[in-house]
Parts: structure tokens; C-alpha cells; sequence
């Protein structure tokens, strides 16, 4: 339990912190990263150029310290939190070398405001939210060991089968090594791939794309022009190469509600979406699946969508496309705008939405379908950064 005199110094210099967080935070990972390097494959370096993974966590910091007395508003967001690190293999041991940098950037930016007494306070508080997490952390690790196939840590997958889905996707089904079973993961859940790229050990976290119960875990990667992994994914992993996963795990998945059900994305934030179709399908749910994309080039799994359209009455299926080409005069162009929403989705507008895609993507779906008369709370996403990047 945090002490009252560490509550009211944090509350003093809160401010202050809420002020700078960025600059703090900005300071931190170069600063961890210098100290500890080993911890340098943990983080996405593209998000660190970008600086999304600065302000995410400058906008944790301050919410974490401006609700020190009631923590439960921030149970999404901590739950958020635990799966990433679960799936990252985050263990207890990172968390004093966070502490430290955390505290060592805080007196840096801050100057002589921040004293050997004020430090002391944040390091109490940090110390209490580490507690929190590594014991949310460990549960979800036993709970990943104990479940039918499942496992705790890394294990080696081999590729079996390697699949071009569009110009730019393509998926990867991949079998564990040690002939073992699979857990029935939850559809919208994803895995993180540990691998060797020049000498360097990376992690990244990739949505599963096909539905529980198959005798494989697939994922569909987007090759990034610029990227780091997904080009090593495309162009150097090859059917029978070994590669490392750690379990399925991750919130953004879909429930059991009987209210119809959009799936609405685009480009590769399809894969999630794939993963929930034919679960919703089996429930006899009403499903609408939305897809925009580039053209139909770009245009992944599209076959797959149209036979499950024929088998399935309960199934609607809308697409859009932005950039089409010639031969792409059979299908609806443009955007998935307020008009054409407000056109596909179903009249009773309570209903459970689930989207994914480009930040401008995500942006419009965010702005847009609250003023179509879906409730705030149906609405489900996962997006990595500052909320303010989507409602701005």
C-alpha cells in the first residue's frame, strides 16, 4: 500500500511530471537502452522512431499516477498492458532496470524539483504498479502452461505451409516442432514471433488469422516497405525453418453476445476479423464483415469471405476500394465513409463493432460511428498509441 506522504508529494509534483512526461519519457528508452541493451529486443525500434511507444507510455505514467487511489478505472488499459508483456516474455527481473532508468530520466528533466524525496515517492508508487503487474503476469503465464497444448515461455514452431495472399500479405501456418497440440486460443488473439535478423534477436506480435481448433496457427503478415521483420518473414523464412512463439494471448477478442456483429476493417487489420467470422457464424449470429482495401490486388482472403458467404445466411459482406483498378468495376469504390456506413449497417444500431486497420483507417471509424447511433461501449479495437490520435 503506497504511503499518504508519498501520495501527496506525487500529487504535488504531478504537474510537473504531466508537463514533461514526453520529454521524460523521451529521455528514458535511450537511456535503458544505453544501460541495458539486452532489454533493447523487447521494443519495437520502429515505434521508437516513430515516437508512439514514448507517448504511450508518457500517457500511462500520468493516468497510473493521477488515479493512485482508484486503480480500477484503469483495469482496460492494465489488462492491455499484461497481454503485451505476457506475449513479450517480459519477467519479473525487467522491472527494476525500468524503475531505474524511469526515476534516472524523472531527475533528469526535472532538475533540482526533483529530490531525493520526490524520487523516493515515485519509486514507491512504481514499485506498487511493478507488484501489480508481475502478479497479473504470472497468472496469465500459469494460465497459459495449464491449458490443453498450451505453454509457458518460448517454443519452437516449424513453417509448414507459406500461402501469397495479395500483393502484399502473405501467410505463414505454422506447426509446433515437437508434434504437440494447440491451445484453443480465443479468436482476435495474436502470438509473438521471436527471431534472429543480422545477429540481433527481435520480437514482434502478429494477430492470429485463422479460427481456433485447426491443426496449425496461422498468421498473414503485410511486407512493410522499410521493415525489419516482415521482409525476413517473406523473403528469408522458408517451409520447414524453425522459429520461436510464445503463446496466444491479447484482450481485443470477440464475445458472446447474441447483438449483430460488424467486423470492419481494412487492409491487414483484416486478420483478427478472419479469426472471429466463422466462430460468430457457428453462433448464428447476424454478421456484417466490411473490408476496404487498396484494390483487388491488395485484396487479401477475399475467395475465402465469398465461400463463407455462400454457406452461411447469416452473413453480409461489403467492400470498398480506394485506389481501383480497371478490372475492379464490380466492387463499390471510395471509403467506408459516414454515408456508406450508415447505409450497410443494420437500422437497430445496437450492435457489437469490431475495427482494425490504418491509423486514418481507425481514426474515421472511431469519429464516425458514434454519431450512426452504436453505443461507445460496443465498440472494440486495438490500437498501439495515444487515444488522442484517434478522436483529435
Amino acid at each position: 500500500m503506497l504511503s499518504q506522504h508519498s501520495k501527496d508529494i506525487i500529487a504535488a509534483t504531478l504537474p510537473a511530471v504531466k508537463i514533461h512526461a514526453t520529454d521524460i519519457t523521451g529521455v528514458f528508452y535511450p537511456l535503458m537502452f544505453e544501460r541495458y541493451p539486452q532489454v533493447k529486443a523487447y521494443f519495437n525500434q520502429a515505434h521508437q522512431q516513430q515516437g508512439t511507444q514514448r507517448q504511450a507510455l508518457a500517457n500511462a505514467v500520468v493516468a497510473y499516477a493521477s488515479n493512485l487511489d482508484r486503480l480500477e478505472v484503469l483495469g482496460d488499459a492494465v489488462s492491455l498492458i499484461v497481454q503485451k508483456h505476457v506475449s513479450l516474455g517480459i519477467q519479473p527481473e525487467h522491472y527494476p532496470i525500468v524503475g531505474e532508468c524511469l526515476l534516472a530520466a524523472i531527475r533528469e528533466v526535472l532538475g533540482e524539483a526533483a529530490s531525493d524525496e520526490v524520487l523516493a515517492a515515485w519509486g514507491e508508487a512504481y514499485g506498487q504498479l511493478a507488484d501489480l503487474l508481475i502478479g497479473a503476469e504470472e497468472q496469465n503465464y500459469q494460465l497459459n502452461a495449464q491449458m490443453p497444448g498450451g505453454w509457458r515461455g518460448e517454443r519452437s514452431f516449424t513453417l509448414q505451409r507459406k500461402v501469397r495472399e495479395s500483393e502484399v500479405i502473405t501467410s505463414f501456418y505454422l506447426v509446433p516442432s515437437d508434434g504437440g497440440a494447440l491451445p484453443e486460443f480465443k479468436p482476435g488473439q495474436y502470438v509473438c514471433l521471436i527471431l534472429q535478423i543480422d545477429g540481433q534477436t527481435v520480437r514482434r506480435n502478429y494477430s492470429l488469422s485463422d479460427c481456433p481448433g485447426q491443426q496449425h496457427l496461422r498468421i498473414s503478415v503485410k511486407r512493410e516497405t522499410g521493415g525489419v521483420v516482415s521482409p525476413h518473414l517473406h523473403d528469408q523464412l522458408n517451409e520447414g525453418d524453425e522459429l520461436l512463439l510464445t503463446a496466444p494471448s491479447g484482450d481485443f477478442v470477440l464475445n458472446d453476445n447474441r447483438r449483430p456483429l460488424v467486423l470492419l476493417s481494412g487492409g491487414v487489420g483484416i486478420t483478427p476479423t478472419l479469426s472471429m467470422l466463422k466462430p460468430a457464424l457457428d453462433s448464428g449470429r447476424e454478421v456484417h464483415f466490411l473490408h476496404a482495401a487498396l484494390n483487388s490486388e491488395h485484396h487479401a482472403f477475399r475467395a475465402q469471405v465469398q465461400a463463407l458467404e455462400q454457406q452461411y445466411s447469416n452473413l453480409n459482406v461489403s467492400y470498398a476500394y480506394s485506389s481501383p483498378l480497371p478490372q475492379d468495376s464490380d466492387q463499390p469504390h471510395g471509403f467506408f465513409d459516414a454515408a456508406r456506413l450508415d447505409e450497410l449497417l443494420p437500422a437497430e444500431r445496437d450492435l457489437d463493432v469490431y475495427f482494425l486497420g490504418p491509423k486514418p483507417f481507425m481514426r474515421n471509424c472511431y469519429q464516425v460511428l458514434p454519431t450512426l447511433g452504436v453505443p461507445a461501449a460496443n465498440l472494440r479495437y486495438e490500437f498501439f498509441g495515444p487515444l488522442e490520435e484517434l478522436s483529435a
